[in-house]
């Protein structure tokens, strides 16, 4: 955990601190810390999160953006770190560079702010630009999720695949399940695909997390 007390000086007293976030406690985190590490981000400067995206209320996160100060860098594996889509990332990244703070991006380094900014740009003018463009992408990233994960049912569907309420949790219940979890489809989506009610798809979920019931 990093603490206020222990920044260190990187150029000119700025810090250079990671942002992680995975959408389950199941999930793993080790690609991105691999990543930061790789661009020079030390483990004791990276801050984690293990929650869904739909909402912002990360602890992690929040810490984070209270120690930044103008001149420091964010560095973040993809821009989907930010947030869920396009409202969440625009909010977030405006939060960020509204307090002088450069954000790096390791999947599309060209858009790196730190780097720009160094060729004499604004900060705005580079921020209205990546808010414009890679939000509307890391929407439409969801997007094709969603129509990816629609196809799949539609496929098995078309195989013969039951997807009537189920008398135990099948693999396909968890894979939807999963799909709430990280924001890509809804409850009521996975009702209406399971032909199940929210209270059943409430009791599935208890028992796949307390591990309950084994999988069909």
């Amino acid at each position: 955990m990093f603490l206020q007390s222990d920044r260190i000086s990187l150029s000119e007293g700025n810090m250079k601190l990671g942002y992680i976030r995975v959408s389950t406690k199941e999930q793993n985190e080790d690609r991105q810390i691999d990543a930061l590490k790789i661009d020079g981000v030390e483990e004791n400067f990276m801050y984690i999160d293990k929650v869904s995206g739909k909402n912002f209320e990360r602890q992690q996160y929040e810490a984070l953006i209270k120690a930044t100060r103008p001149g420091d860098i964010i560095v973040i594996k993809s821009l989907d770190r930010l947030g869920r889509n396009y409202e969440e990332i625009r909010d977030q990244f405006k939060t960020i560079a509204n307090k002088g703070v450069y954000i790096h991006i390791l999947d599309t380094p060209l858009l790196n702010t730190d780097q720009v900014l160094n060729g004499g740009l604004t900060m705005k003018f580079i921020s209205d630009i990546i808010l414009s463009v890679l939000g509307y992408v890391a929407e439409q990233e969801r997007n094709n999720i969603r129509q990816r994960q629609a196809e799949g049912i539609s496929s098995a569907k078309q195989r013969g695949k039951k997807f009537g309420r189920p008398t135990k949790i099948t693999k396909d219940f968890v894979n939807l399940m999963l799909g709430v979890q990280n924001g890509t489809l809804t409850v009521s989506q996975v009702c209406q695909i399971m032909n199940i009610s929210r209270k059943t798809f409430y009791n599935y979920l208890n028992k796949v997390t307390s591990g309950q019931q084994g999988m069909a």
